[in-house]
């Protein structure tokens, strides 16, 4: 085994961990030392058993997988604790992503100032970014939630659909904002120092010699852990709030709204503090998608790409268990990535066939997601791992 597949290893290590602590049943205190050593040993066989491409394909694949799974986990906090039918998701996505990106990067001058435009750059550490976007978002949740959630289920749908879209159109057009229709570059990866030579002066010799043999393409290894580590944090997070008596509270008002009014509770504001802690972590997850593809604009930011497809994985996981809904993201990240591999194997035999059919290849993605969507309504609504009604264990 070389030393860069042993760096791969290492960085294996802590999302094989997490997902270990996240499927394997029973009590965290045997369920530690099992995941530990499963882990381990995975981590080590993944990159001696594929090929290096394969592996590196299968962390960026388990990257972006995450990246929903965060953002599905807020949704599941809205829709899943609450009943918030909230089809604005791609709006807090955005938000969260612009605003990460204006904090964390620094205004553009010399020649880039001609053709590159944002309102500020304060060039702040990301993990500040990724705090502040969580924040702005949670605050225009906060300012959205005061009008819409007088409306229900189908209008309440309609009306943060259509504010997304204002959202959306906002950062297209608006070019001193944050460079309009043109893609904002250059936005920093958290810890990408690692990598260059030298490596990052605050960096242990000992760690400094061991991720040397890695190239700057192996960063997605590194990026990898942090999306877990950013995950299983949501994750916990959400599994506290939805067992203590705040989140008993939300679950009344979701199935019987009238009831938990008439014992005195204050449903309106329990309904904004739930829609507020969704926007929070939509807006984590667009800062966490802003630092790993490192350019965005607004097209990023479509309601398929980034509402649609992910009441599918909330759907399909089981919306109310937050375990389920990782699970959902992971399955239908699959299918959509998997289909895209499909298409692009099978695109000399289609550009045979005709020669625009390669290009209208890629809306089987979207009749695979809509024929997923029909069988989970249809036979299995529940979703995958169904919502568990006893509240008073935790884990």
């Amino acid at each position: 085994m070389s030393k860069a597949d042993m760096a791969r290893a290492a960085f294996l290590f802590l999302p094989l961990l997490l997902l270990g602590l996240l499927v394997i049943p029973g009590r965290l205190r045997l369920r530690l030392p099992l995941s530990i050593v499963i882990a381990a040993v995975v981590a080590i066989a993944l990159p001696l058993l594929l090929p290096r491409g394969a592996l590196t394909y299968l962390a960026s694949f388990s990257t972006m997988a995450g990246i929903y799974a965060i953002l599905s986990l807020g949704l599941n906090s809205q829709w899943g604790l609450t009943g918030h039918v909230n089809f604005g998701i791609a709006g807090f996505f955005a938000i969260g992503a612009f605003t990460s990106a204006l904090v964390t990067t620094t205004m553009p001058s010399g020649a880039l100032a001609s053709y590159s435009q944002q309102a500020f750059g304060l060039g702040w550490p990301i993990i500040a970014g990724i705090l502040i976007a969580g924040v702005v978002s949670a605050v225009a949740g906060f300012l959205i939630s005061i009008p819409v959630l007088r409306l229900r289920t189908d209008f309440l749908a309609i009306a943060t659909l259509g504010i997304a879209e204002i959202i959306r159109f906002i950062f297209q057009n608006e070019r001193w904002l944050a460079n309009g229709p043109q893609p904002m570059r250059g936005i920093p990866r958290p810890l990408n120092c690692v990598f260059t030579d030298p490596p990052c002066s605050w960096l242990p010799e000992e760690i400094a010699r061991f991720v040397a043999p890695l190239a700057p393409r192996d960063y997605v290894f590194l990026y990898l852990g942090i999306v877990a580590l950013i995950l299983a944090v949501t994750y916990l997070l959400l599994e506290r709030i939805s067992r203590s008596p705040w989140g008993r509270l939300q679950r009344a008002i979701r199935d019987e709204e009238n009831s938990a009014a008439m014992s005195g509770k204050n449903v309106a504001l329990r309904r904004v503090e739930s829609f507020v802690l969704g926007s929070f972590i939509m807006g984590v997850a667009g800062a966490v998608y802003a630092h790993y593809v490192v350019s965005i604009d607004y097209s990023h930011f479509n309601p398929l790409f980034a509402t649609f497809i992910v009441w599918v994985m909330v759907m399909l996981g089981g919306s109310g268990n937050n375990k389920g809904v990782i699970l959902g993201a992971f399955v239908v990240w699959g299918v959509w990535s998997g289909a895209a591999f499909m298409i692009d194997v099978m695109s000399p035999a289609l550009q045979a066939i005709s020669p625009d059919l390669p290009s209208r290849g890629a809306y089987l993605r979207w009749m695979l997601v809509a024929i997923m969507l029909a069988l989970i309504v249809l036979f299995r609504p529940q979703g995958i791992i169904p919502e568990r009604k006893k509240v008073s264990d935790f884990m």
